[in-house]
C-alpha cells in the first residue's frame, strides 16, 4: 500500500461564458475535445506542434518523432484539426501546422476551479431534523 497523500485535482466546474457549470451542450462540445487529446499520439503531436518555433511545425518536422507510418500520422493530425485544436496551411508540397491557443485556453479555463463553487443541496447526515 502507498503512503502517498493524494492530490485533490480541479475539478470541471466552470463555463468560460458564464463561470456557471456547463451546459449539457457545452460539456458534449468539449468532451469531443477532450476525447481527441485521450490518445498519447495525439497528445505528443499536439505538444510537438506548440513546441516549435513559433508555435508551427512542418509535418516533415512530425514524422521522424514517431514509429508510425505517413497516414498513420495524417490520421492523428485530421482528428486534431477535426476537434479544432489545430490549424493547416499547405505551402507547396508541405502542411504546416499551428495551435489554436483560443481552444486550449478554453480547455484550460474549464479546468480551473471557479472561485465561487456552486452550493450543495444536501443536508450534512448527523444535521438535527
Amino acid at each position: 500500500m502507498s503512503n502517498s497523500v493524494p492530490v485533490p485535482l480541479p475539478l470541471l466546474v466552470t463555463s468560460a461564458a458564464t463561470h456557471a457549470a456547463l451546459s449539457a451542450d457545452e460539456a458534449t462540445e468539449l468532451a469531443a475535445v477532450f476525447k481527441a487529446l485521450g490518445d498519447p499520439v495525439r497528445l505528443r503531436l499536439l505538444s510537438l506542434i506548440a513546441a516549435h518555433d513559433g508555435g508551427e511545425a512542418c509535418v516533415c518536422d512530425l514524422t521522424g518523432a514517431f514509429e508510425l507510418t505517413g497516414p498513420t500520422i495524417s490520421h492523428h493530425l485530421k482528428v486534431l484539426r477535426t476537434a479544432g485544436l489545430i490549424t493547416g496551411e499547405r505551402r507547396g508540397t508541405w502542411i504546416y501546422y499551428r495551435v489554436r491557443p483560443a481552444v486550449i485556453g478554453r480547455l484550460a479555463h474549464v479546468l480551473v476551479p471557479t472561485d465561487t463553487p456552486l452550493a450543495g443541496t444536501c443536508a450534512p447526515e448527523d444535521a438535527p431534523a
